[in-house]
Formats: C-alpha cells, sequence, structure tokens
C-alpha cells in the first residue's frame, strides 16, 4: 500500500517540508512515484521514517543517521551507548541548572536584596537549607505578618544586614554562654536573652508579641531549619533549641504578667 506525502505527514507527526528535505538530503527518499510525479511511500519507507525520527529524538545529528540505518547492527549499539552517556552527561548539567535556579529562587523569598558578593560578605560561607525559606513562604505567605516580614528584610540595605548578622551574633554568643553555664531556662539570665531576640525579631522583621513569639520558638524547636538560621549547625549544641524555647516561653509568662 502506498501512502501520500500529507498522509505520511500526518501518520508521522511532521511537517510535510520535513519530508521534502529528508528526500533531498538522501535520508529517506519515497520508493514510489504517481504517475503525476507525487512522492508515494510504501511500508518499508514508512519502518525507515520510524527509525529516523526515534534516532532524532535521542538528539542524533542527521548526517548521523543515514550510516546508523546503513548498518545498524555494525554501528547501532556502540552509537547508542555513547549517546546514552552524553544524554546522562546533560541530564546531570541540567540537574545541576535546576538547584541552581531553585537556590536562587529561594534566596529571593528570603527577602535578602543582596548580590552574591555582598551575601557572602555579610554572611560568609553559611550554608543555611534555603528550602526553609520556600516553605515558609507557602505556609505563611498570605499573613500580614510574614509579609510586613519580607517588605522590610527587602528594604534593608547591605550596612543594615551587617549590623543585623553583628547583633545577632553577639547575641548568639551569650546565649551558648548562658547555656553552658547552666542557667535555668527560667532565670533572669535566659529570659533576658529571650527577650533581646524578641526585640531584634522587632528592631529589623515585624512586630512580635509574647505569643507571636512563643510560635516562633516552638517552630525552632519543631524544625532544625528554622533554629539553623537563627544559630549555624556548627554553632549548635545538643539542648539549645530547647533552651532557647523554654527561655521564650519563660520570659512570654514573665511579659504578660508584668
Amino acid at each position: 500500500m502506498s501512502y501520500s506525502v500529507g498522509q505520511v505527514a500526518g501518520f508521522a507527526g511532521v511537517t510535510v517540508r520535513t519530508l521534502h528535505y529528508y528526500d533531498r538530503a538522501g535520508l529517506l527518499s519515497p520508493s514510489e512515484r504517481s504517475t503525476a510525479g507525487y512522492r508515494l511511500y510504501n511500508d518499508a519507507d514508512l519502518a525507515r521514517l520510524q527509525q529516523i525520527l526515534f534516532y532524532r529524538e535521542l538528539g542524533f545529528p542527521l548526517e548521523e543517521i543515514p550510516g546508523i540505518l546503513a548498518d545498524p547492527r555494525a554501528s547501532a549499539l556502540d552509537r547508542l551507548s555513547e549517546r546514552h552517556g552524553q544524554l546522562k552527561e546533560q541530564i546531570t548539567k541540567l540537574q545541576k541548572l535546576v538547584e541552581v535556579a531553585e537556590r536562587a529562587i529561594e534566596v529571593e523569598r528570603t527577602g535578602v536584596r543582596l548580590t552574591p558578593e555582598e551575601r557572602f560578605d555579610i554572611f560568609g560561607a553559611v550554608d543555611w537549607d534555603l528550602s526553609y525559606a520556600t516553605d515558609a513562604q507557602l505556609k505563611w505567605g498570605d499573613s500580614a505578618g510574614h509579609r510586613e516580614s519580607m517588605a522590610r528584610a527587602a528594604k534593608h540595605t547591605k550596612e543594615d544586614w551587617r549590623r543585623l548578622m553583628a547583633e545577632l551574633a553577639a547575641w548568639r554568643r551569650e546565649l551558648i554562654a548562658a547555656f553552658e553555664d547552666g542557667q535555668p531556662t527560667d532565670g533572669e539570665r535566659a529570659m533576658d536573652l529571650a527577650e533581646q531576640h524578641r526585640a531584634h525579631v522587632e528592631r529589623w522583621f515585624t512586630p512580635c508579641p509574647p505569643d507571636a513569639h512563643r510560635r516562633i520558638a516552638d517552630h525552632y524547636l519543631a524544625d532544625p531549619r528554622a533554629f539553623a538560621m537563627l544559630v549555624p549547625p556548627s554553632e549548635q549544641l545538643p539542648g539549645l533549641a530547647h533552651f532557647l524555647h523554654g527561655a521564650v516561653h519563660a520570659n512570654a509568662e514573665r511579659t504578660v504578667e508584668g
């Protein structure tokens, strides 16, 4: 049975122009012609076209395909194996690009409007799990507090971030020292540190009444990524998150009672 060029184009999902090009290139010439000179393809032609499209889908250049089809047993396996390796390399490269793009999106969601060089200068080589920023956006993106926090973070200048990080680093040193000294979570020193943290949040990001501060502390305990945004893993000690959690709750009670 014979098929016209239009029919074959419809079967194969290619354009008539593509089939004409394959004919001119000697890649797929129709086996027959009508009395009027029109191209006619038989079943063998369709099978060859299927092979051509298969190799094209794998990314083989058109100029290589005739050699593969001419002696498939001798060359197809080697060429497919080579192409398989190339595709795996491409997948690896694309995956890295996807990760870079995802990380860039997550960095933007933190509200830190700095160049990469400025980020490194201020934050150093801190490798935070920025997926936390994405999850936070999904969970609280519609809340007024989260919107305000992101809006204020977006307005911070490089010097603002430098002061913010210096303030946080000094506070962390005091927190760790109090923890290592064995201070009780409901003692004055621990509660004062909790109050300093609450004031830090209010000063740089969003209003933080005692109930909101409790929720933040609960989240530090529930999600290690959240606590790592406050205390980098390299500075963490076993029990430190629980210590801060207890101090925040004790301070909240003190504030409400006062």
